[in-house]
C-alpha cells in the first residue's frame, strides 16, 4: 500500500552518554544548546542510554552473535517524531474541516478569494511530503532503482485517488456504486499528492550537486539546480494564469434525465482574470481534461453571487451569473503546478534537517524563509495578486508554505526538543496511518461500508442512528 509518509529511516544516535542523558531529563531543551556528531537527527527517542563501559560489553559480545543480526539491531529505523505529530494534526484538521465546516462557515473553505483554516490542509500535506523527501533519499544506493519505486508510488497513489475520488463510490445515501468512464474525475487530492511527490522525488533523486555544507549558501549551492526547477514552475504558472487568453464557453447544466438538456453560455474574451468565469485555470482543465471530467460541485457555487445561503450552498439567487453551476476542479492541471513548488519549499526544509546538527541553527534557517515567505504572501496579496485556494496562486503558495514552515518549527521544539511527547501520542499514531485515516475517515468509505448493513430499508443503518447521512 502506498503511505503518505514516505518516512526516512535514521541510524542510532551517536556519542550519548549517561551524563548528558540525565541532562536532557533535568531540562530536556537543554538541547537547543547541544550540537551533534554525525548523525541526521539528535533528538530522537531512544531506548537505554549507553556508557563508555556498555560499549565495551557490546564489543565483546559481538564476538559470540551473528555479523548479520548486530548489523540489523544497530540500525533500527528511528523516525522524525516531530513530522508524525504534523501529519497527524493535518490529518486531526482535514477532519474537523469535512465535519464541521458546513456548521461554521469560518473554518470551511473560503468560497473564492481569502484563506481559512481548511485551506491550510492541503498545503501542509505537501509540505510533509517534501520534508520526508528529503529523509528518505539523504543516501542513494542507486539512483535509478530509486526512480523506479518513486515512479511505483506515484502510480499507485494516483490510482487509490481514482477509486475514492473519482466517482466510484457514490456517496453516503447512495448504495450504488460504478462510474462512467466518460465523466470520470482524473484530478483530485491524492492525483495532486501522486504528481507533487513524483517531481520533488525526481529533483531530490538527479538534481543536487556534491557540495560540502556547512553553510547557508553553501546549502543554496548544492541545491541550486532544484531552485530552479521551482522558479521555473512559478514562471511557468504566472505567465499561463495571467498571459493565455480566455474566449466564451459554454457547458449543459445538469436537469433530471427526462428533461432536455440545458446549455448555459459564458461571456468572457479576457486575459489574465483571475475570477471564478474567465481564468486560465478553468479553461486549462476544460481543454485538456474536459468539462465533463471535472469536480461537478464547484466551490464558487458558495458565494453570494451564486448562493442564497453564503457562504454555504444554497438555492441560485434569481440574478444569479451563467457560471455559478459550472464544474471547475480545485485539484486541477495548471494549480498543481503551483501545488508542487509547495512541495519542493517543504523538500528545502528537510534538507536543513540533514546537513545541520545544531538545533539553534536548524531553527534559525527555517524561521528565515518562514518569515520572508508570509510576509512576501500578504504583500502580494495587497498589491493585487488574491490569495486563492483554488487556483493556488502564487500569493496563496507563500503564504500556506510559511505557516508550515511556523508549525514544523513549533512541533519540533516541542516534541523533538524539548521532549514533549505524551501529549501528542494520539497526533503522532494518527500520522503514523494517514493514508488509512484518510481512506476510510474523510473519503467517507468507513461510512458507505457501514451503511450497506441495513434492516428492512437502506436508510435503516447504524448511520441514521447516529445522525450521519441524514
Amino acid at each position: 500500500m502506498v503511505d503518505l509518509r514516505v518516512m526516512g529511516t535514521y541510524k542510532p544516535i551517536k556519542n550519548y552518554d549517561e551524563g548528558d542523558d540525565e541532562q536532557r531529563r533535568l531540562d530536556p531543551c537543554r538541547m537547543l544548546q547541544t550540537t551533534g556528531q554525525d548523525d541526521v537527527e539528535m533528538a530522537l527517542p531512544i531506548s537505554e542510554s549507553r556508557s563508555a563501559t556498555a560499549y565495551a560489553n557490546e564489543e565483546r559480545w559481538a564476538k559470540k552473535i551473528d555479523d548479520h543480526s548486530l548489523s540489523s539491531s544497530r540500525n533500527q529505523p528511528q523516525r522524525l517524531v516531530s513530522l508524525d505529530v504534523f501529519r497527524g494534526l493535518t490529518v486531526a484538521l482535514m477532519i474537523l474541516v469535512d465535519d464541521v465546516g458546513g456548521i461554521l462557515p469560518a473554518i470551511n473553505h473560503s468560497p473564492w478569494n481569502g484563506l481559512t483554516v481548511a485551506d491550510f490542509v492541503m498545503p501542509f500535506f505537501l509540505f510533509i511530503v517534501g520534508v520526508s523527501l528529503a529523509l528518505t533519499y539523504k543516501k542513494l544506493s542507486s539512483r535509478v532503482v530509486s526512480t523506479r519505486k518513486a515512479i511505483l508510488r506515484a502510480l499507485k497513489l494516483l490510482a487509490f485517488g481514482l477509486f475514492v475520488q473519482g466517482g466510484f463510490l457514490h456517496g453516503l445515501n447512495d448504495l450504488t456504486y460504478g462510474v462512467d468512464i466518460k465523466q470520470i474525475r482524473w484530478m483530485g487530492i491524492l492525483q495532486r499528492i501522486a504528481v507533487a511527490y513524483l517531481v520533488a522525488a525526481l529533483c531530490e533523486i538527479w538534481l543536487k550537486g556534491d557540495d560540502t555544507v556547512n553553510s547557508g549558501s553553501s546549502l543554496l549551492r548544492k541545491y541550486q539546480n532544484q531552485w530552479g526547477v521551482a522558479l521555473f514552475l512559478i514562471s511557468l504558472y504566472l505567465s499561463l494564469l495571467y498571459g493565455l487568453y480566455v474566449s466564451d464557453w459554454e457547458y449543459q447544466i445538469p436537469t433530471e434525465p427526462s428533461l432536455p438538456p440545458k446549455i448555459a453560455s459564458v461571456k468572457c474574451g479576457v486575459r489574465g482574470d483571475t475570477g471564478p468565469a474567465c481564468n486560465a485555470v478553468g479553461m486549462i482543465d476544460r481543454k485538456i481534461l474536459g468539462i465533463q471530467h471535472l469536480y461537478r460541485r464547484p466551490i464558487y457555487a458558495r458565494m453570494q453571487e451564486c448562493s442564497i445561503n453564503s457562504p454555504d450552498y444554497g438555492p441560485l439567487p434569481s440574478d444569479a451569473p451563467s457560471w455559478c453551476q459550472a464544474p471547475f476542479d480545485p485539484e486541477g492541471l495548471l494549480s498543481s503546478v503551483m501545488a508542487i513548488v509547495t512541495c519542493l519549499v517543504g523538500l528545502q526544509y528537510g534538507h536543513i534537517i540533514v546537513h545541520f546538527k545544531d538545533h539553534r541553527v536548524r531553527i534559525l534557517h527555517w524561521m528565515i524563509p518562514t518569515s520572508c515567505l508570509v510576509v512576501f504572501g500578504f504583500a502580494l496579496d495587497v498589491f493585487g495578486m488574491h490569495i486563492n485556494k483554488v487556483l493556488y496562486s502564487f500569493s496563496y503558495m507563500c503564504v500556506t508554505a510559511g505557516a508550515a514552515g511556523i508549525l514544523f518549527t513549533g512541533i519540533y521544539l516541542m516534541v523533538d526538543v524539548c521532549g514533549y511527547r505524551r501529549v501528542t501520542t494520539v497526533m503522532k499514531w494518527m500520522g503514523m496511518h494517514a493514508l488509512a485515516i484518510y481512506i476510510l475517515a474523510a473519503c467517507n468509505v468507513f461510512p458507505i461500508v457501514l451503511q450497506g448493513f441495513y434492516w428492512g430499508h437502506p436508510r435503516n443503518n447504524i448511520l441514521k442512528l447516529v445522525g450521519i447521512g441524514t
